[in-house]
């Protein structure tokens, strides 16, 4: 997820945007459904490329995200719709503003730099705060609920899940030893101390710190729900685009784009189909779609980017 450039909160350009812009076929009138619109840089130029008469809802759920939005987007008046809600509920919200069929439906996952440099929010280890991490304070669960109360197995296992964490273990058995973990520093100190003298490309706490996100959020389980709900409410010959930022979200939009895009799922072998299955998405690109060498440079943090595209049919 990105953010861009407003008075007082931090700047950064929306990941992959002309590519974005191009996978979407955005046109004139179309109707746009952007799931994460954090600042509200994609919805813009969506909304810009589909004047006149361009429609777009923007989902998130972090309630901050979307007041820098409404000031990004509210030069298009009743044309942007914004929703603070999670992307799981993707079909519910489509109906609740008639908005079926549409003409795209865009994901860009993660955390952003509004919700990175945010004071308070956890997300990072680059300032000390509270061990939140939750998109909204209307979950219940928080990064210090996680790593204070559960069993020591469990917290490796869900490091090793979410955060493809090879010293799984000796993270979490520091931090049990560490507890009370109250802050973003105690926590990027433990795991610090855990594997000391290992040295990489990235800092030793960064895996931790996104396995916990991602559990606290909830997120790939909410990403699967919403994907199911897509070939439902595009239009013949809408477009699904997903820029993701790690291996786990990728491999999850991947699995999905080709399941969705086979006529049968039943076993190799099976003498007769049995499943009812049929295609409902095209791929677009074999390949994962990635940034440019240009805007890598211009733009670090879009190195990991992956986008994905499919179209209905």
């Amino acid at each position: 997820m990105t953010t861009l450039t407003m008075t007082n909160a931090p700047s950064h350009e929306p990941v992959m945007l002309k590519e974005c812009i191009s996978a979407l076929q955005v046109q004139r009138g179309g109707r746009y459904v952007d799931c994460t619109v954090g600042g509200g840089g994609h919805a813009a130029a969506i909304l810009e490329e589909s004047s006149p008469g361009g429609q777009l809802i923007g989902i998130d759920a972090d309630p901050s995200a979307l007041r820098v939005a409404r000031g990004k987007l509210k030069p298009y008046g009743k044309d942007a719709i914004l929703v603070n809600e999670n992307f799981r509920y993707l079909e519910n919200i489509c109906t609740r503003y008639g908005f079926h069929p549409v003409n795209g439906i865009l994901f860009d996952l993660g955390v952003s730099s509004l919700q990175l440099k945010e004071a308070g929010r956890g997300f990072s280890f680059q300032q000390d705060s509270p061990l939140d991490m939750r998109f909204s304070d209307r979950q219940a669960v928080t990064a210090a609920d996680i790593v204070n109360t559960y069993a020591e197995p469990e917290l490796a296992r869900l490091l090793d899940r979410y955060g493809e964490e090879r010293r799984s273990r000796k993270i979490a058995r520091r931090i049990v030893e560490r507890r009370p973990l109250r802050t973003t520093l105690e926590l990027a100190q433990a795991v610090e101390q855990a594997v000391a003298g290992v040295r990489g490309r990235i800092h030793p706490a960064t895996r931790t710190f996104q396995a916990l996100r991602i559990a606290v959020n909830q997120e790939l389980e909410n990403l699967e729900l919403a994907l199911e709900q897509v070939p439902n409410l595009l239009g013949s010959g809408g477009r699904i685009v997903v820029i993701s930022f790690h291996s786990l979200e990728d491999r999850l939009v991947k699995g999905f784009l080709r399941r969705e895009a086979q006529e049968c799922l039943c076993p190799p072998g099976a003498p007769a189909c049995i499943c009812g299955h049929t295609a409902r998405l095209k791929i677009s690109s074999k390949k994962a779609i990635k940034p440019s060498p240009i805007e890598v440079q211009a733009n670090p943090r879009s190195r990991s980017a992956r986008m994905r595209v499919a179209e209905r049919i």
